[in-house]
This record gives structure tokens, sequence and C-alpha cells, in this order.
């Protein structure tokens, strides 16, 4: 074989082999690119598949139907927290308890009370312990579960005890028409309407110092008379104010603290009331009326005013009258059973109405719903005695557009606001899920952070790629963008625990650096520019940033060491306390000012990298070409430099943008994450990725507040995707009408 042969083969094996280096190149770069798609689209349906539960419709099906007999009307029903055994209260004063789903009766009690029941009052829904009333006799009792396991079977066995005794207690003369009753750790409160009169009774708990017997200290109430005939009697947890309605849609106030009356007025105009239930918690009430409107209201707080009874929101669902409210014992909602004898569920902060279903037929009479505690079922009793047991389904009621996004008017605020709030230690907790101070915070984290990122990287990025000497530059890019590789929790920490406690032990010399900065640079350069040319030479072209080193140091260093002088002169001494009660501006240490800077040093590599690479990148022949012509460096950089490159200078703000919207542990930790929706950059925010940081750990799994946390995770994601669309749209816009240069 020839050398010529030798060599043409050599070069056909060289060639095979670059190709299928090419290939498997092409190959990988693809599947990588192919990768990163099929990433994106699991993370987009996994978030999907989390959320799509929220908006779920309820359901309500029928499971079985039983009869139970009763001696006379039923006062009251319910079911224990398993809705396994149910228990009705009748107006003989029998108290029978028996399994919800087939009517088997397990155990029957019989009051010690003598005669008809005339009134009945039950504590709360949470705490059932209830009153009835005889006459003038009143007795009170709580049934309770006792749960165990005899044979590893589980068996629930219904008690009744008597927590004040069986003796029945007297409020005074004459026959209990209206009775409420509310019982705390510290005391228990009746009061009743008897012959048109309030009579109330409290008794207050004490501790005996020497048996450490609870002992009962009886008080009498001396309450004011009322205009109005008094249907219903409700009193709030904390007993200060005993609310007094009337069928005709009158109600009034009593403060029980001054024993008067505070308030007074009407819930509608024309419509009668049906029906009054406190909401979970018992700040709210519920009104039902007989046009089918149901009315929330509570009392509102006013500064330097005295309390009212505002009417918050409303739901109707026809014009059929209502005969009987149920509220849900852990969530804000409630069910409904109208004349027609369709029942509607409705959730109060998020304003649904989530199910409308008839349960009988119009010749059939329900008389009474009873809601299970955990809100799974439902059990409806026909005036015959005739149950149905109801399979309910109701997961997630507490989310809406208007509780995401609107304003809302919770429980015990003097006004409708934006709050994220969602979870407390008290179980009748009103969860709040606005998204509204999440996306303002992340907005607001990220327009400081650009603010200062910007200008930086941007003049940074141009100075290295155009003015600054090869040299130079090789060395300044790589450790710019090391900057990119430390850990953001440093960051974060750092900010947290050093720079905003410096920030506010310096206010004055912070705002004189922003101030004296650009100053010194420019009159530094005028004096250089002042210097012999034997100096100014010596400096050869492009190295001249390094002399601002010590300049800029030097400036840093003496607005600090000047800020004690210049609070002294300016601020009265302390800038903070000026800031607040000069201006009325508020401080907080960990603000956005800190989280700017600490976010802003984070986001400077990830714009400089990327804007210099494109400036860069601009060929040579397009500047020589035009200081060729006559353009001056600064002209070409203007009007040829810039624009060729303002697609890559685009993408590198959407890019350091997008860092800044995503970035999590430095807000976190810089600022003092509280959901609030202010523009004051010296108050602190908490954004969408921090917050799901923060609460995704501790809420339950599958639970509303854990499916709303990936609910944000998906409008972040959204945000994220439509600010990279619009930026791709921009960029090949710009690519487009530059591209010819």
């Amino acid at each position: 074989m020839s050398t010529k042969q030798r060599t043409s083969l050599t070069q056909e094996r060289l060639g095979g082999w670059r190709q299928a280096k090419d290939s498997l190149t092409n190959f990988t770069i693809t599947a990588g690119g192919m990768g990163v798609l099929v990433a994106i689209l699991l993370i987009f349906f996994y978030l999907l598949y989390e959320i799509v539960p929220l908006f779920k419709s309820a359901s309500l099906e029928p499971l079985q139907t039983y009869s139970v007999a009763a001696n006379g009307d039923v006062l009251y029903l319910a079911m224990e927290e398993q809705a396994e055994v149910a228990m009705q209260l009748d107006r003989g004063g029998q108290v029978q308890f028996f399994f919800a789903e087939d009517g088997a009766t397990i155990k029957q009690f019989q009051l010690p009370v003598e005669g008809a029941i005339t009134s009945f009052a039950l504590n709360s829904e949470q705490q059932p312990l209830f009153a009835v009333a005889a006459n003038n006799q009143v007795v009170l009792a709580a049934p309770k579960y006792k749960i165990s396991y005899p044979n590893d079977q589980r068996l629930i066995s219904p008690i009744l005890e008597y927590p004040y005794g069986e003796v029945p207690i007297s409020l005074g003369e004459g026959t209990i028409t209206q009775l409420v009753v509310r019982d705390t750790d510290d005391e228990m409160l009746l009061i009743a309407k008897i012959n048109r009169q309030l009579q109330g009774v409290r008794q207050i708990k004490e501790e005996d110092f020497l048996t450490e017997e609870v002992v009962l200290r009886e008080e009498r109430l001396n309450l004011p008379e009322v205009d109005i005939n008094i249907d219903w009697l409700l009193v709030g947890p904390d007993q200060r104010w005993l609310y007094l309605i009337s069928k005709s849609g009158d109600y009034r106030v009593i403060s029980l603290a001054d024993e008067e009356v505070i308030d007074a007025g009407r819930f509608f105009d024309g419509d009668r009331v049906t029906d009054v239930r406190f909401l979970l918690g018992d700040i709210s009430l519920l009104v039902a009326s007989d046009q089918g409107e149901v009315v929330q209201t509570f009392m509102v707080r006013q500064p330097g005013k005295t309390p009212r009874l505002r009417n918050i929101r409303q739901f109707q669902q026809s014009d059929t009258a209502i005969k009987q409210l149920v509220v849900e014992h852990r969530r804000k909602g409630f069910v409904t059973l109208d004349q027609n004898n369709e029942v509607s569920i409705y959730h109060t902060t998020s304003g649904r109405h989530l199910l409308a279903k008839s349960v009988a037929a119009n010749t059939t009479n329900i008389q009474q719903l009873a809601l299970a505690p955990r809100a799974d079922a439902l059990l409806s009793r026909t005036q015959s005695g005739e149950f149905t047991y109801w399979d309910l389904y109701n997961e997630h009621p507490e989310v809406s557009w208007q509780a995401l996004w609107e304003k809302v008017w919770y429980e015990s605020y003097p006004e409708p606001d934006y709050i994220w709030q969602s979870s407390a230690s008290n179980t009748d907790f009103e969860a709040k899920y606005s998204f509204t101070p999440l996306a303002f915070g992340t907005l607001k984290a990220a327009f400081y952070a650009m603010l200062i990122a910007t200008p930086l990287a941007l003049c940074g990025a141009i100075y290295t790629a155009y003015f600054m000497a090869p040299t130079v530059r090789r060395k300044v890019k790589p450790l710019v963008e090391l900057m990119e590789a430390l850990p953001t929790v440093i960051l974060g920490f750092l900010a947290g625990l050093w720079l905003a406690p410096f920030m506010e032990r310096n206010l004055p010399g912070v705002f004189s650096i922003f101030l004296m900065m650009p100053i010194g640079v420019l009159m530094f350069g005028f004096a250089w520019s002042r210097l012999p040319n034997k100096i100014r030479l010596s400096v050869p072209d492009g190295w001249h940033p390094i002399l601002l080193i010590p300049v800029v140091i030097f400036i840093c260093w003496g607005c600090v060491a000047a800020s004690g002088i210049l609070e002294v002169w300016f601020f009265h001494g302390d800038m903070r306390a000026w800031l607040t009660h000069d201006l009325g501006i508020s401080y907080d240490q960990r603000n956005a000012m800190v989280v700017g800077v600490a976010m802003g040093f984070a986001v400077v590599p990830t714009i400089f990298s990327i804007a210099e690479d494109a400036i860069f990148s601009v060929p040579k022949s397009l500047s020589y070409g035009s200081l060729a012509l006559g353009a001056t460096p600064w002209q070409t950089l203007i009007g040829v430099i810039i624009p060729t490159a303002s697609p890559g200078i685009f993408s590198a703000l959407m890019i350091g943008m997008g860092r800044a919207v995503g970035e999590t542990m430095i807000v976190l930790m810089a600022t003092g994450n509280t959901p609030v929706m202010d523009a004051n950059i010296f108050e602190g925010m908490r954004t969408l990725a921090a917050n799901i940081a923060v609460e995704i750990g501790e809420t339950e799994v599958d639970s509303s507040h854990f499916r709303v946390l990936f609910l944000a995770a998906f409008v972040l994601f959204l945000f994220t995707f439509a600010v990279n669309t619009v930026a791709e749209v921009v960029r090949q816009r710009l690519r487009k009408k530059y591209g010819s240069l």
C-alpha cells in the first residue's frame, strides 16, 4: 500500500470518527434539551395534580334510611367525631344515642326535669354542653363518648354527664321561654327570658386554697329592659356581649360589662328572621330570613368608637324561607335547609356557594339536620322520625378567586383587607389565604434587587467588554462570575445577622454612599484629567478601573465614619426615630433595602456574565467601521454596539429578574418575612417562594393549606413562564430589528 493510499485511509477513518463524535454530541445535546423540557412538563403536571382537588365540587349522596322514635319534638340532633353515633334530645327530656348509619339504639337517658322542656340552649358546637329549662328550672348536661377496645374491637360508649349536678338551677319565678348558656374555664353564664324580662346568673369558678376543690360563687346580673320581643338569646365566648334578636328582624346588643344596650338595628327590611346561629368561633352571627337570605354579621371595632354590629356578606340561593342553619365544627362553613327541603352548603370566607341539593320531596317535612364534626356526613330527620344518613364530600371550600386575590372582610377586622395567615393556635381560626401580599412582596423584592443590580451589572459589562484591557478582562470576568457560586444561604445569613444591623446603625452613612459615590468618582475622573500627561499616560489604556478601587473604598469608609456626625447634624442624633416620628415612616431592621443590597449582589453576576458576552460578541468589524467613519468610541457604543447586543442584554435582564423572583433564602433570612403590602423601602415583605419554604414542612399533607401552597408554586411557575415568553418575543424582535447591522 502506497503512502498516498495509507494517508487517504487514515483521513477516512478520522473523518468517520469525527462524524461519530459529532453525531454523539448532537444526540447528547438534543437529549439533554428534551430532558429539560420533559422535566419542566412533569413539574407542571405534578403541580396541577396537587391543586386540581381544590376546585372539585361538593357532593351529597344518601347511604341509609331508617326510623327512630322520639317523645315529642326533637330539640337537638348531633353526631360524634367519627359520625358513627348520633344523639337526639326530645321535648320530653329523653336523650337517645343510636348508630348513625342504621338507627340501632345504644343507650337512653332521662334528664332530671319535671314536665316538658320549654327552652333549650347549646354552649357551642365544639363544646356540646347544653342547658334545658322546664318551667323555671335549668339543668345542664354534656354528652361524652368513651372509646375502648374490648377483644381488639373498637367500641364507642356514650354517657351523659352533669358538670353542675343534677339538681336544677332556678333563675326566677315564671316560665323560661328563651335560654342561653356560656361555659368557660373561669365561669359559667346563664341568661333566660322569663315573663318578657331577662334574668341572668354568673357562676364564678374559684379554687379552694386548702382543698384545691373548685367552688362556685354566684353573681346575679342586672340586665336592662329592651323594647323588642326576644326570640333568640346569644352570648359570645368572651361573655362580653349579649345579642337579643326578634323574628321581626330587630336586634339589640347589650354589654355585659356595663349592663346596658350599646347597639340596636334591623337585619332585614321587611323580611322575618327564621333562624340564628353562631359561626365557628362564636364571633360571627348567621341570620336567616323567610326570603331565603342569610346574612353574616359581627361586631366591628372602629378606633375611638363603640363597637357596632355590621352586615359583612350575604348569601342567597332562592326566595324560599330557610328553616334551619347548621354550622360546621372546624371551618367557617354552614348548611341551610329551606321549606322545599333543599340543602345548600356555603363557606363564608371564600364567599362560595358549594352545593344545592334536594334531600326529600316537597310533600315530606324535613325537620332537622345534623352535620358531622369533620363535615363528611349529614343526618336529616323528618317530622315523623325518619332519618337519612348522607355521605358528604366537601374537602376544600376555603379557596376561591375572591379569597386568593381580592380584599376579604375577616372576623374581628375593622375593614376588608389582603391577609395571609394560614394557621393559628386555636381551633376556630379563620384561615386567610390571600396571595396578593405574597405576590406584592415578590415583585417588591425583585424590584429593589433589580434597581441595585441592573446599573452595576450593565455598566460593568459594558466597560469590561468594550473598554477594558484584555489582560484585565481575563481576570475580572471570571472573578465576577465566581460570585455566582456563593451559596445564597450564606448571603442571606450575612444579610440578616450582619448587614441589617450594620445598616440600621449607620443609616446616614449608607444613604450618603449612594449620593457621594457618583460624585466622588466624577471628581476623581476630573482630577485625573488635569494631571500631567506624563502621569496619565503611564497607566495603559483599559487599566484605569484599578485606580478606582482605593477611591471606592475610601468613599465608603468616609461615609460610614461620618455617619454619627451626619445623624447628629440632620436627624437629632437618631435617624430611625426621625423617620418614625417626624415623617411617619415605619422602620423594620430587616427590610427591602437590605434585601435589595443582598439579592442585588447575588443577581449581579448573572446579568453581568450574559450581558458581557453579548456585548463582546458584537463583530469587531462593526466597531471598526463606525470608528473609521469618524464616530467617537462613545458614539460607537451607543449607536452600534448596544443596539446590536440588545437582544442579549435584554435576555440578561430577564434572566436576572427570574433569579430575583424565585430567590428564597435571601428573602427568607434578610426580611421580617411578614406578608404586608407596603411599598416602604424600610418595611419587610414575604415572597411566594419564601412562603412555600417556610410553611410546606409544617402543613398537613393533602389539607387545603398544603394544596394552596402548591397553588402558590403554580402561580410562581406561570409568572416565570409568562415573563420568559414575553422576554423571548421581545428578544426575537430586537434581533430581527438590529440583525442587519
